[in-house]
């Protein structure tokens, strides 16, 4: 008992211990500003007074009017103030305002004079209630491994907003950022959930070499069909950014296939190793080749629909552009040529393609370790 608990808090240490090195990693990176400081603050605020004197009619909710609004201020350096602010009500930005209205102000200061506008509604309560009730389910639908879950989960948050972003950021190559991102949350993952058993040590290994295989299969397409990181919607952001950076933009497309792909691939190679595990154990006698086969017999029944798990995630993220090909009946040539079906089209072909090659790669790496163990 006393071994399990050191090898629980162990875990704890190890992630912790990560954590704090990515912490001070981040903060040895400068950033350049990109914006000018005209000393604009977003602050929290409640409408005391709204005014519809302003107000367009429109449809719906009077999307596109205007509003004059009296405004407290919650936070910030103007807390417990009263503004005059201005409120368009649009679809991405602005408030329909109402006496009692919480929402997000923006502030500027020039000269003493400060001026207001509604920046967008408060949904800040809303979003901690979601992400506490979805924590919650977790841990009572998965006791001490929910726990563990939840941790993983900050832990590969932390990783990719902490660690894979800032290495893109100061020049690292966004495939190798992609890499080292991959290999630490797989790594992390498998220890909280299944200790370092020879089970998960197999799972993460085939995850590793699914995702990676994944990433250069979208490298070879990408080459072969002229698609590049240049070809996304948000590229002159982007180049803007790289402009006060080392980032290179051309490589992020393909190291977020990576990314994107790794929670699915993680699953099914978590599912075969552990069948082959399980099999192992009530069959000690068992040849490697005959696990080999379990293992590919096994992962057939999972590829269909993890397949279908990750397509439908890239389809349900594009169906916007969809309805749009469907509503303006864009011709067949015009449809496969376009620059961002091409990416969706390579971004999910490449991460099912990880899936797939997951289950052979975790099969036979599965049956190789179990039979060395039995040998030795």
């Amino acid at each position: 008992m006393r071994n399990k608990v050191i090898s629980q808090f162990g875990k704890y240490f190890i992630v912790i211990g990560i954590i704090l090195g990515i912490t001070v990693f981040n903060q040895s990176i400068e950033k350049q500003p990109l914006l000018a400081d005209d000393n604009t603050e977003y602050v929290k605020a409640v409408v005391t007074e709204s005014s519809s004197e302003n107000l367009q009619t429109g449809t719906g909710e009077d999307f596109g009017s205007s509003q004059e609004v009296t405004l407290l201020i919650k936070s910030g350096s103007h807390k417990g103030e009263y503004v005059e602010a201005y409120s368009l009500n649009g679809y991405l930005y602005g408030a329909n305002c109402t006496v009692g209205t919480k929402v997000i102000a923006q502030l500027s200061e020039y000269d003493g004079t400060l001026s207001a506008s509604v920046y967008n509604y408060d949904r800040e309560f809303e979003i901690t209630v979601l992400i506490l009730l979805f924590l919650g389910v977790m841990w009572l639908v998965g006791g001490k491994k929910g726990i563990n879950s939840i941790i993983a989960l900050i832990f590969t948050f932390i990783i990719v907003i902490m660690l894979y972003v800032p290495l893109m950021y100061i020049g690292v190559s966004p495939f190798l950022a992609a890499v080292i991102s991959v290999i630490l949350i797989t790594v992390i993952t498998h220890i909280l959930l299944a200790d370092l058993e020879m089970k998960s040590i197999s799972a993460m290994l085939g995850t590793i070499c699914g995702v990676v295989v994944a990433g250069i299969i979208a490298l070879i397409f990408g080459k072969a069909a002229n698609v590049n990181g240049y070809n996304v919607q948000e590229i002159e952001t982007l180049v803007f950014i790289g402009q006060g950076s080392e980032l290179n933009v051309g490589g992020m497309l393909f190291s977020g296939i990576l990314i994107s792909s790794l929670g699915a691939v993680m699953d099914v190679a978590m599912s075969v190793s552990s069948s082959l595990n399980e099999i192992q154990l009530n069959r000690p006698d068992i040849r490697g080749k005959e696990l080999f086969k379990s293992g590919i017999n096994i992962g057939r029944d999972m590829i269909g629909t993890m397949s279908n798990t990750l397509i439908l995630a890239y389809v349900g993220s594009s169906i916007n552009l969809i309805m749009i090909i469907y509503a303006y009946s864009y011709q067949m040539h015009q449809v496969l040529n376009m620059y961002s079906i091409a990416i969706e089209l390579m971004s999910g072909i490449a991460g099912t393609m990880g899936i797939i090659l997951a289950v052979p790669f975790t099969s036979f790496i599965t049956a190789l370790l179990l039979r060395y163990k039995k040998a030795v």
